[in-house]
This record gives structure tokens, sequence and C-alpha cells, in this order.
């Protein structure tokens, strides 16, 4: 019991005075830690009161040691491996992919405004789908002989899974080019941006897929805009509306089944839509052959060559290979960016294409027609946002 052990002072002292002689080395009496010399004091006092027994260090070495090993934990403790190039690495890809997009939304506006060109003096779109797809199948055979790209490793279990793809880009390519033949292109893109409310459709009914309340509130604005644009349109015409609308419908059908087919290939997005091109090149020709046919074909050459001159064949070379351009371009993006990222900039994409044609063709617009064009826009922007 603490309370009966009551050393005189002498004694107490003198346990102290010699105990310190005795054991602490000369060099630590002149330690400048004097917080830890205090410790070292009470537990002194602690241990002579408790046990009457003097504390003893065993050696100075002992203690240098206890020091480091703190000293160690506490430099573990701190963040030294930075990486300093992370800030530089995640610029470069912020601007490799606005430069991505910068070139997506170019090129597919000088496609729109060459293929419009083309369609006005050449009211052929089979024939005009076609060699938009034969152009572009040509430049990559060519790229992948000369080495310019490397060429996809394929199998025919890929040419599969490509097939239903391909079908339903076909068709897709097809009925825009001709809504395009038939309505100003501004007008075809208000509709075509009425797809994300086939998406929702096609996967709610055919798919089984449910989404939140605010994806199906999105499609409002969408299906109200488009309608309100349809209505109001100076040059509306049945054959271009509806060209739009299976367009809509036909690349719902391509990305879903692009989704299942393409799981765990290791194809980029140039050489993907490489391969796209030339077996929907190798469905349409058939039926472009059979709807139009070299007879018409030839009497309408003939006819836009005469009106326009030599550069009516420059239109068609210019338009089948930006097509081909924007849409490798816009496969490359995918590639790069999540796939709402990649809806975001479609829709800008939309708005550019619709601004400049109306610029360029001089096409009249009403306001009704204008706000509908904005209503629909808006809400496929806000579908974007609500499908996140």
């Amino acid at each position: 019991m603490l309370s009966s052990i009551k050393p005189s002072s002498s004694s107490f002292s003198t346990a102290i005075s010699g105990s310190v002689r005795r054991s602490i080395p000369t060099k630590l009496k002149f330690s400048p830690l004097l917080i830890i010399k205090n410790c070292h004091n009470q537990s002194f006092n602690a241990n002579v009161v408790s046990h009457q027994k003097p504390l003893h260090i065993s050696s100075a070495s002992n203690f240098k040691r206890e020091v480091k090993v703190e000293a160690y934990e506490a430099d573990r403790s701190r963040p030294l491996d930075i990486n300093i190039e992370l800030p530089d690495e995640q610029s470069a890809q912020k601007l490799k992919i606005g430069i991505y997009f910068a070139t997506w939304w170019a090129l597919n506006v000088v496609f729109n405004i060459y293929n419009k060109k083309v369609l006005n003096a050449f009211p052929y779109p089979w024939l005009t789908s076609t060699l938009s797809l034969a152009c572009g199948s040509l430049m990559m055979l060519v790229s992948w002989a000369t080495r310019i790209a490397d060429a996809p490793k394929t199998d025919l279990e890929f040419w599969k899974t490509l097939f239903p793809v391909a079908v339903a880009h076909t068709i897709g390519h097809v009925a825009a080019t001709v809504s395009m033949s038939k309505v100003a292109v501004s007008f075809t893109h208000i509709i075509k941006s009425g797809e994300p409310a086939f998406s929702v459709l096609v996967s709610r009914f055919f798919m089984g897929e449910t989404f939140p309340l605010p994806v199906y509130l999105s499609l409002l604005p969408i299906i109200g805009g488009c309608a309100l644009a349809a209505i109001t349109e100076l040059n509306f015409n049945i054959t271009g509306f509806m060209g739009a609308m299976i367009s809509n419908l036909a690349f719902v059908f391509r990305n879903i089944f692009s989704k299942k087919g393409m799981k765990g290939k290791s194809v980029s997005g140039m050489n993907y839509y490489a391969c796209l091109s030339m077996m929907s090149l190798v469905i349409l020709t058939p039926f472009s052959i059979a709807v139009e046919g070299p007879q018409m074909w030839a009497a309408g050459w003939q006819n836009a060559v005469s009106q326009v001159g030599p550069n009516f064949v420059w239109w068609v070379v210019a338009q089948s290979v930006f097509y081909h351009l924007y849409n490798q371009v816009s496969y490359m993006s995918l590639d790069q960016i999540s796939p709402l990222t990649f809806s975001i900039g479609n829709t800008m994409k939309r708005i550019s294409v619709i601004v400049a044609s109306i610029i360029i063709f001089h096409t009249p617009i009403q306001p009704v027609n204008a706000l509908g064009a904005a209503i629909a826009i808006f809400g496929t922007f806000l579908y974007s946002q609500a499908k996140q």
C-alpha cells in the first residue's frame, strides 16, 4: 500500500542521486528534450515510491533505437510518392477528346452540306448511300494494304455477330439519305433528335428493360418538340418524315445489336466501323440495283453533270469521303469517352448541323418551328442527364 510507505527525505534524495550517478550516461544529462526528461523524473519518482528501487536504463543504444523507430513510422505516414505527371496526362486526354469532338462535328457538317447538294442535283438516295459505303471501304482497304493502319484480327464468329449490326446500319443509312432527298437537312436532323425516345421504347417493350421516372419524363419534350417542328415545317414531306423515323428505329437496333455482339472483342473503333461499312456495302448493293438500277443512274448522272458541271463529280467524292471520316471519328471518340458524354456530343452535333444547313441553304423557318426544334434538342439533353 502506498499509504504505508514513509521513506525519509534523506533516503529519498540519496536514492535518486545515487541511481542517477550510477546508471544514466553522461551524454544524456545534456539532452534538450525537457519534456522527456521530466517524464523520466516522474517515472523515477513513481518507481522509488512504489517499489523503493531505482530506475535503470540498460544502455543508451536502446534509447536511440526507440527514437529511430518512431521517426521511421512518422516518415511512412507521409505521401511522398506523388505522380507529378498525372495533371499533364489528364490535360492531354481532355485535349485529345476535344479534338475528336471538334473534328467529328466539322466533318459531319461538311458531309451534310455536300450530301444535300448531291441529292438536289441527283435525287437517287440508294446509289448515293452505296457510294458512301464503297468509298469508305476502299479507303480502309488501302490503309490496311499500305500498313497505314493495322488490319483487324477477325474470325467467322466476329462476322456473324456483326451481321445484324450491319443490317440495321444499312437500313438506317439509306432511310436517312432518303429523308434528306425529300426535305431540308435541318428538318431531318430535328426528327432524328428523337432517337432517344425510340431507344427507351424499344428497350422497354422488346428487351424488357426498365428506366427511372426522370428518363420517361425527359421523353415528353423530345416527342412534343419533334411534333411541333413537324407540324410547322413549311416543306413537309411524308416520305422525308418517315425516312427520318425509320432511321431512328434502325439505329436504335444497331446500337442494341452492337452492345450484345461486340462484348469481349478487341477490335478498335476505327477498324470496327470499317468492317461494318464493308458488310453494309455487300448488303446494300443488290437492293440499290433492284430499286433504282443502272439505267436510271446513267440518265440522272448526265442530267446532273449538264446542270452543275464538273463540280458535281467532286461533290459526290466529297460527300462519300466525309461520310466515312465523320463516322470513323465518332467511333474513335466512343473508344475514349463514356456513352453519356458521347450522347451529349451527338446532341451538340445535331445543333451545329441544323444551324449550318439553315445558314448555307437559306432554309425558311418559322419561329414556332425553331421553338419545336429547341424543345426537342433540350429534351435530348435532359434524357442524357436522366439516363446517367
